[in-house]
Parts: C-alpha cells; sequence; structure tokens
C-alpha cells in the first residue's frame, strides 16, 4: 500500500455505507457543497455553494449544485438511496480545477471538473451526464466495488456512464425511445467533430475527428479490444455492457431508469458479484435481478450495506469518465480497426497539491489531445476520450505533468 500513489492508495480503502442509527426511521436530506478551486490543484477549493444558498452566478458553480442535485434525485426517489454512500453523506464538488483542465473525476470523496482549454473541450459542468458518470463512481464504490481493470473496470465506467444518462433522462422525462444516450453531449468545442464522448446507442460513433480519431468503443464481444493499455482498455471495452443496457432498456421501453435502470441497480447492490466481475457474471446477475424484480417503487429508507461482500474497493484511478489518450500504439489492437493507446495522469488526492514533488504519479483518463490541430501528432495531451489518439503539440499541455 505504501508504494501506492497518494490517490491511488486512498482508493484501495474498501469502504462501507455507515449503518443507520437504530431505533428509528429518519432518512437524511440532500446536502450539497461546491467548492472553487480557483485555477488551482488544490482540494477542495474555497467554499462557493451550500446547500440551500441562493444561486453563485458562477456557471461551473451552479451547474455543479444542480447535477448533484438531480443525481440524488434519481438515486434516492427511484432507488431508495440515500446520497452516493446509502445514509445520506454530503454530496461534494469541486469546480475551476486546475489552468484549462481537459477533464472530471472522482477522487474517492469529490467530484472535480475542469474548465476545459476552449480547443477541444468547453467546461465539464455543462454536461449533467458526466456530473452523475462521476458521482456513480461514488456509488459502485460503496455498492460493487469493481476493480478497475479489466472487464470489471469496463463494468464499472459502463454503470458510471448508464446512470450517467439515466440522471439526464429522468430530469427531462424522456422515455427510452427519445433519448439520445450521449455521455457528454456538448462537450467538444466547433472545432471537433464529434457529438459526444460515448454513445450508449451506438458506440463507436460519439465522434470522428482528423485528430482525436474515431470513436474507439466496440457495441458487441465481436469487437472487444485485448491490451494492456487503460486498464486492460476500461474506458473501450465498456462500449459492450454500455449497449446491453441500451438494448435491454429499448426493449422493455417507457421510462427507462424505472425497469432497466432498476434491474442495474439491484445488480450492483444485492448480487453478489465478485470484485474481478466479467461481463458474463454481471449478465448473469442482471437476469437474476431480474428474476426479482417487482413494480418500480422507490424504497422508503436506504438499503442497509450487506457484511461479508467479498469486494475489494473500485477506483477511477484513470481520472473521469474517460481516461487519457495519445496518438495510435502498436500495444492496441482491435481485429478490423485501427490502432491506439494511451496514458495519462489521475488527479491528485483530497487535499494535496499537483507538481511534480508530491503530485500522484502520470496514470489517468484517456483522450485524444487537442491544441493545435496541424502539429497535433507532436506530443501527448490530456482529457476524457478514452482510447482514441488526439495529441497536443509539444509545450501545450495545460495539465499538470503528462496530463489525465
Amino acid at each position: 500500500m505504501a508504494e501506492l500513489p497518494p490517490l491511488e492508495q486512498a482508493r484501495s480503502q474498501a469502504r462501507q455505507s455507515p449503518a443507520p442509527a437504530p431505533g428509528t426511521a429518519f432518512v437524511p436530506s440532500l446536502r450539497r457543497e461546491v467548492c472553487d478551486a480557483g485555477g488551482t490543484e488544490t482540494l477542495p477549493g474555497a467554499l462557493a455553494r451550500a446547500e440551500g444558498d441562493e444561486p453563485s452566478r458562477d456557471e461551473a458553480v451552479d451547474e455543479a449544485y444542480e447535477g448533484l442535485g438531480a443525481t440524488h434525485a434519481l438515486f434516492r426517489e427511484i432507488y431508495g438511496r440515500a446520497s452516493v454512500d446509502g445514509a445520506g453523506g454530503l454530496l461534494a464538488a469541486t469546480v475551476h480545477y486546475g489552468r484549462e483542465y481537459d477533464n472530471a473525476f472522482w477522487n474517492g470523496e469529490r467530484m472535480v471538473c475542469g474548465d476545459g482549454d476552449g480547443e477541444v473541450f468547453q467546461r465539464f459542468t455543462k454536461s449533467l451526464t458526466v456530473i452523475a458518470h462521476e458521482l456513480t463512481h461514488g456509488v459502485v464504490q460503496y455498492t460493487s466495488r469493481f476493480e478497475y481493470r479489466e472487464q470489471a473496470g469496463a463494468l464499472n465506467e459502463s454503470v458510471s456512464d448508464v446512470f450517467g444518462v439515466l440522471t439526464e433522462q429522468k430530469l427531462l422525462r424522456q422515455e427510452a425511445a427519445e433519448a439520445t444516450w450521449l455521455v457528454g453531449a456538448g462537450l467538444f468545442t466547433e472545432q471537433v467533430s464529434g457529438t459526444a464522448i460515448r454513445s450508449l446507442k451506438a458506440p463507436g460513433t460519439a465522434y470522428d475527428d482528423d485528430v482525436l480519431g474515431r470513436d474507439p468503443q466496440p457495441a458487441t464481444m465481436a469487437g472487444y479490444v485485448s491490451t494492456a493499455a487503460d486498464n486492460g482498455g476500461v474506458h473501450i471495452n465498456s462500449g459492450i455492457p454500455n449497449h446491453a443496457f441500451y438494448l435491454a432498456a429499448t426493449t422493455l421501453g417507457n421510462f427507462a431508469w424505472e425497469h432497466a435502470g432498476q434491474i442495474w441497480y439491484d445488480t450492483i447492490t444485492e448480487q453478489d458479484l465478485p470484485a474481478d466481475c466479467t461481463f458474463a457474471l454481471f449478465a448473469a446477475g442482471t437476469l437474476a435481478a431480474a428474476g426479482n424484480a417487482t413494480a418500480p417503487t422507490a424504497r422508503s429508507t436506504p438499503p442497509s450495506p450487506v457484511p461479508g461482500k467479498r469486494w475489494a474497493c473500485s477506483h477511477e484511478d484513470r481520472g473521469g469518465p474517460f481516461g487519457r489518450v495519445r496518438r495510435p500504439d502498436p500495444g492496441l489492437e482491435r481485429p478490423g480497426q485501427r490502432r491506439g493507446s494511451g496514458t495519462g495522469m489521475a488527479p491528485p488526492a483530497a487535499g494535496s497539491t499537483a507538481g511534480t514533488s508530491g503530485r500522484p504519479r502520470p496514470v489517468c483518463l484517456r483522450i485524444p489531445g487537442g491544441g493545435n490541430r496541424s502539429d497535433a501528432a507532436r506530443a501527448v495531451r490530456a482529457g476524457p476520450l478514452a482510447g482514441s489518439g488526439r495529441t497536443r503539440p509539444a509545450g501545450r499541455c495545460r495539465q499538470s505533468g503528462a496530463g489525465r
């Protein structure tokens, strides 16, 4: 444990939801806190808006605040879960993290969003699906605790994508057939040829850009990517369970959060799945959960933690919904498709500061770079599009270290 970087070490500590106090049916109310890092990489930052405060007139602060509330509403009203930890814990966020920081991440305690560089990405709080994605990593941390590698890691990513899009669909009251099924829609600037970071409806189609490359996600096991990069392709192969959820939701119809969403939620909270869960085991878990399902109703009290589950803690050590990306690399290959790879850098742990001395080692989110498009092949940059290949010109990286 001592040899792990700070963020990875913090996330390797298994967490359980606090046990409810005996003799009470009290359900904790929503508590939100949004802090402002002020362009630094120090967490949590200065308090900018607390629960019940009037809007701050800072778009990022208010978007984060509303996103925390919308995510809480999905889990509380539909699944009976009181906050990320299931026991009414504080929902916390930090905005304006870093300078032109192209990413968002969950650090084990709070969601953190950068403002983007204005060339490839806009501010990350613009996307409710990204906010809800990050908070769902917290839910996974307290429930299934899937390891963050290979198929278990891809499931970790996929579950976060699923509840990310369901949060948006519930807010907009969209039925499965009319929803966009996009994660991160609207984050790209006009310079990028793409609509979103990922698509559950059609993995592999979210973007197709001359610098970023093409969205590398497969929709089925026929396109499964075997690679040592990106913790075994967690941001790439998540397209497979993502698409499986889309198919289940659209087959069941109506509001996806009530039917397919309930099954997926019960799978991560009630099925005895291992920490190194595979796609096949997760699929079996959804079938078992569906067999036990009743009409969707919001539980009156949060579910109690189940003792004795054999999990290791999940961790989003690649920094966010996406993971970091480089130009094509021989280490990543999918039959019939172009190659690509990436590395990145994990965000600092709470209370830490960024910098070569004392910052976590490079690990992170995968994105194809940005910046000077004509010179893009010269250096790696950071950001959210896992598994593709965009780069930034040498000397233009806006993130700390190698980037995410």
